[in-house]
C-alpha cells in the first residue's frame, strides 16, 4: 500500500476509493481518536492500517473474512476498528461537512439559492427519503421489513440547491414509510 501511495496514485485510489491527498487528511484528522498504545502482549494495528481496512471495507463491500486475508488482522478485530474508525470519522467531521442551518440568514441564502438556480420560490431545502437494505436484526420481529418485501432503515436527507447536505437522519425502521420519518 505505501508504494501506490508514493508511485501509482490511480491504484490506489482504485484500491481504496479515496486519493492519497485525502486519505492523508482523514489519517491526520482521526489518528488521536483512534491510536492506541501496544502491551506486552501485543503490538497495537497501525492508524493507517485501521483507516485502509474501513475503507476497503465500506469502498469496496468486502466482508470481514475477506479483509482478514487482504490484511492478515483477524476477523473480530477487523469488526471492532470498522466502526471504531466509523465513529472517529463521524467525531472529526459531523460540524463541519453535515451544518443545518439555524438562524434566518443562513435560511434566506438557501431560499435565494434555490431561486436563483432552479427558479423555486421560499424553498429551504430539498427532502428525500430511501430505504436502505439492511440484514434483519436478531428478535425484532417485522420492525426492519418494509413495503418493497425486504428489511431497511430509512435514511432521509434535506439538501440545499448545490446538492450540499444540510441535515441527515438514519433512525426510522424500514416498516414506517419514509413520509413518517
Amino acid at each position: 500500500m505505501e508504494e501506490l501511495h508514493l508511485d501509482d496514485h490511480e491504484s490506489f485510489y482504485n484500491f481504496l476509493r479515496v486519493t492519497p491527498p485525502m486519505f492523508d487528511e482523514l489519517l491526520e484528522r482521526i489518528t488521536s481518536f483512534i491510536e492506541k498504545e501496544g502491551t506486552n502482549y501485543r503490538k497495537a494495528l497501525e492508524p493507517v492500517m485501521k483507516l485502509a481496512i474501513m475503507l476497503r471495507h465500506h469502498g469496496i463491500r468486502y466482508s470481514y473474512a475477506t479483509l482478514q486475508y487482504d490484511f492478515r488482522v483477524p476477523r473480530n478485530t477487523i469488526c471492532l476498528l470498522v466502526r471504531e474508525v466509523c465513529d472517529a470519522l463521524v467525531m472529526e467531521l459531523k460540524n463541519g461537512v453535515i451544518t443545518c442551518p439555524v438562524d434566518s440568514e443562513a435560511l434566506k441564502q438557501i431560499v435565494e439559492e434555490f431561486m436563483t438556480r432552479w427558479n423555486m420560490p421560499h424553498a429551504c431545502g430539498a427532502l428525500d427519503g430511501k430505504h436502505v437494505a439492511i440484514r434483519k436484526p436478531p428478535k425484532t420481529g417485522t420492525m426492519y421489513y418494509n413495503y418493497q418485501c425486504f428489511h431497511s432503515i430509512v435514511l432521509m436527507a434535506l439538501v440545499g440547491a448545490e446538492y450540499k447536505y444540510l441535515w441527515i437522519d438514519v433512525s426510522v425502521f424500514g416498516s414506517q414509510s419514509d413520509a413518517q420519518n
